[in-house]
């Protein structure tokens, strides 16, 4: 059967927007709801996030998740029941695997930690989440700095539970049947993207033009059904792109 492509513009998602919070939601999420869109397969949220200095989530709970957080601009800091903390930077990659239960808090505190008053930038991050294999696991973490493979170029293996991934400098998720690539793709630059059952393309930042599918800007994002290797193109300024790689999809309720 051929390639089938969804190209998800970035002004047709849902926005929560606060005092202290900017978000788009390329899935539904919290008071937005479609039923016709609550994932893609095994990724249920891709969140684009915007908090402001000194503000962010207060602690709160999550279960039976794994959740990857990619910051794209300034700095979060993290902490959990688990007792982990942490600041996650660009080009740092964390997981939170939510298990049998775990309470954690995500806040922008980048004036404490240059300590500078004067430096309040707000950060902004991508948050996805996708169910593990099996239920009431151990909650945990892990974190991996990743600029220096980033920096090489191609596609970079973020976090993967997948059993090709095993030998490969990349954060370990429970789901074997899904793997998160990230590249950072220099003005011009060619690649391909993963065959698979299921992917999911997402432009962070900069535009691509997508073979079959045309040019996708930031915030666009592409859902690939059967995907075929096509490639994509960088634009002048680059782009960084965020591609989910799924060989399942969520059972049906």
């Amino acid at each position: 059967m051929s390639s089938l492509v969804d190209v998800r513009r970035a002004g047709g998602r849902f926005h929560t927007r606060a005092g202290w919070l900017d978000s788009h939601h390329s899935f539904s999420f919290a008071r937005h709801w479609d039923p016709d869109n609550t994932h893609f397969g095994l990724l249920l949220v891709s969140n684009d996030d915007v908090v402001a200095p000194g503000t962010g989530f207060e602690t709160h709970p999550h279960r039976d998740m794994e959740i990857i957080t990619w910051v794209l601009e300034g700095s979060l800091v993290h902490q959990d029941s688990t007792g982990h903390n942490g600041v996650i930077y660009p080009g740092l990659a964390q997981r939170m695997s939510a298990g049998a239960g775990i309470l954690h808090s995500e806040k922008n505190d980048s004036w404490t930690l240059t300590g500078d008053p004067e430096h309040q930038v707000p950060v902004r991050f991508i948050q996805m989440w996708t169910i593990p294999d099996e239920a009431g696991i151990r909650p945990g973490y892990e974190q991996l700095d990743i600029n220096g493979e980033l920096d090489r170029g191609g596609w970079t293996t973020l976090a993967s539970g997948m059993p090709k991934h095993a030998a490969q400098r990349a954060i370990g998720i429970r789901q074997k049947h899904a793997a998160l690539h990230v590249a950072r793709v220099r003005p011009g630059e060619t690649l391909e993207v993963a065959t698979a059952p299921f992917v999911h393309l997402y432009v962070a930042r900069g535009q691509v033009d997508l073979e079959g599918a045309g040019l996708l800007a930031q915030g666009d994002a592409a859902r690939i059904s059967r995907s075929d290797g096509r490639r994509m193109t960088a634009g002048p300024d680059g782009a960084e792109v965020l591609m989910w790689e799924m060989t399942a999809t969520v059972a049906p309720r």
